[in-house]
């Protein structure tokens, strides 16, 4: 009897939290135990994107088929990578691997759909790109309107990821400040009066869009957090 470890990977956390995915990948290396006799004796889950190398769970899987002489078994190719380069990297290590897909793959068949697979992501990548810069063209609002302030209420997004919305924001507030100060200075300190001159000066807002009283405020809030106007 063959041993297997198996690894399974979503690419976000609500489709880890939810299963989505996960159940079909399960199943599908199930169905293939199920017809050879291979016996599971470890599962691996991560929540990572495929272009990240760094899988601490993909580590300690290989890890795990190694000292135990075991094979790793996914239910498809792309749970272990969409690049070339890695999956080379995975058979120069000698680690034994099958997907559930195309158990009978060969070293040469895996590069093949390797390559396959590292085309269509960069397809998606390409058409992905395009379609922004078409709907950005076409004046239509992209991202969340609210930002950090939005992740936070959702309880979505990473850390870093909530941060780096935040020093965005601070370093584009930070950019403002001589104009919010130039237009003070002219006597002007209404919210609603400053919004009018930022866009009479076509200043946009970091999001591309006009100037409102409520904007200003919130702006003027954030300088305010950061150094005295």
């Amino acid at each position: 009897m063959c041993n297997v470890v198996a690894y399974y990977r979503v690419s976000t956390e609500g489709q880890g939290r939810s299963g989505l995915g996960l159940e079909a990948q399960r199943e599908a290396v199930r169905q293939l135990c199920d017809q050879r006799d291979w016996k599971v004796i470890s599962e691996f889950t991560e929540i990572e994107s495929g272009k990240n190398a760094k899988r601490p769970q993909l580590t300690e899987a290989l890890h795990r088929a190694k000292v135990t002489g075991a094979t790793l078994v996914v239910a498809k190719l792309d749970r272990l990578s969409r690049s070339v380069a890695f999956l080379s990297s995975l058979q120069e290590a000698g680690a034994k691997f099958v997907a559930a897909d195309m158990p009978e793959a060969n070293q040469f068949t895996v590069h093949i759909m390797a390559a396959v697979a590292e085309a269509e992501r960069q397809a998606i990548s390409i058409r992905t790109r395009d379609a922004l810069r078409a709907a950005k063209a076409a004046g239509k609002s992209l991202g969340n309107p609210n930002g950090a302030r939005a992740l936070r209420r959702a309880g979505k997004g990473n850390k870093a990821a909530i941060n780096a919305v935040t020093d965005n924001a601070d370093r584009f507030a930070e950019d403002l400040i001589p104009i919010i100060r130039d237009i003070q200075h002219s006597g002007i300190s209404a919210f609603g009066g400053i919004a009018k001159e930022l866009n009479n000066r076509h200043i946009q807002t970091r999001r591309g869009g006009r100037w409102h009283a409520s904007s200003v405020s919130n702006l003027l809030a954030r300088i305010a957090d950061r150094v005295a106007v």
